[in-house]
C-alpha cells in the first residue's frame, strides 16, 4: 500500500485499540481477545519492507483486528448488536463469538493464499485451495487448544474468554464456522486478490518475476 492508505490503516487501528482498551468489561478477556491482534500488527511492521502484502490482504487483517477488538471490549458473549440479534432472530445466544470464528477462517485463508503463491510452494489451483482450508482448519483446531490450556491454567478466569455461554457443541461449531470462512474467502476474492498479485509482482526481486505467469494464471 502507498503512504496514504498505510496511514489510514494505523489511524483505524489505533482508534479502535484505544477505544477497546477504556473501561474493558473483563481486562484478563480484554488482553487474551486482543493479543492475536498486536501481535499481527507486530508481524506486519517487522515484514512490510521485505515481504509486504497485497492491499485486499491488510484491509482484510484490519477488519480481523476489528472484530477481536470489540469482541475484547464486550467480552464475546455481550456484544449489544449481537444481543439484538438474538432477541430478533430467537437464537437464545449471543453468536458474535460465530462471527469471530469465521474470520478466523476467512483472513487467514486468503494470508495463507498469498504465501503460498509468492513462495511458488504449490503448483495448481486445487492444491492450492486444498491446503489453505486445511491450513486454516489446523489453525482454528490449534486455536481451541489454546482456549483449553488457557482455561486450566486460570480457571474460571477463563470464562468469558471461552464463550460457550452453556452451548456444548461450542468448540466444533467454532471450526465449523472457520472451515465455512475458509472456503468462502478464495471463491469470492480470488479473482481480486490475483490482479492485485499480478500488479504487485513487478516490484519483487528479479527470480519471482521470472514465475509471475505461472502465479496468476
Amino acid at each position: 500500500m502507498s503512504t496514504g492508505p498505510v496511514v489510514l490503516w494505523l489511524v483505524i487501528w489505533i482508534a479502535a485499540f484505544t477505544w477497546s482498551a477504556i473501561q474493558p468489561r473483563d481486562e484478563f478477556t480484554w488482553f487474551l481477545e486482543t493479543f492475536p491482534a498486536l501481535l499481527g500488527l507486530a508481524v506486519l511492521a517487522i515484514t512490510r519492507r521485505r515481504f509486504a502484502l497485497t492491499p485486499l490482504v491488510y484491509w482484510l487483517i484490519l477488519a480481523h483486528s476489528l472484530i477481536l477488538m470489540i469482541g475484547g471490549h464486550y467480552t464475546y458473549a455481550e456484544v449489544p448488536l449481537f444481543d439484538r440479534f438474538s432477541e430478533w432472530f430467537g437464537w437464545g445466544r449471543n453468536n458474535y463469538d460465530k462471527l469471530g470464528h469465521f474470520a478466523q477462517g476467512f483472513v487467514p485463508a486468503m494470508i495463507a493464499r498469498e504465501v503460498l503463491l509468492r513462495k511458488q510452494v504449490v503448483n495448481g489451483r486445487r492444491w492450492l485451495h486444498f491446503l489453505v482450508v486445511c491450513f486454516c482448519l489446523a489453525f482454528s483446531a490449534f486455536y481451541e487448544l489454546v482456549e483449553w490450556w488457557v482455561a486450566v491454567l486460570t480457571g474460571d478466569e477463563a470464562n468469558a474468554f471461552l464463550g460457550t455461554q452453556g452451548y456444548a457443541w461450542d468448540t466444533q461449531s467454532d471450526m465449523a464456522w472457520a472451515l465455512g470462512g475458509a472456503i468462502l474467502a478464495p471463491a469470492l476474492l480470488a479473482r481480486w486478490h490475483d490482479r492485485q498479485l499480478a500488479r504487485l509482482i513487478p516490484a519483487m526481486s528479479t527470480n519471482r518475476s521470472a514465475h509471475a505467469a505461472d502465479i496468476v494464471s
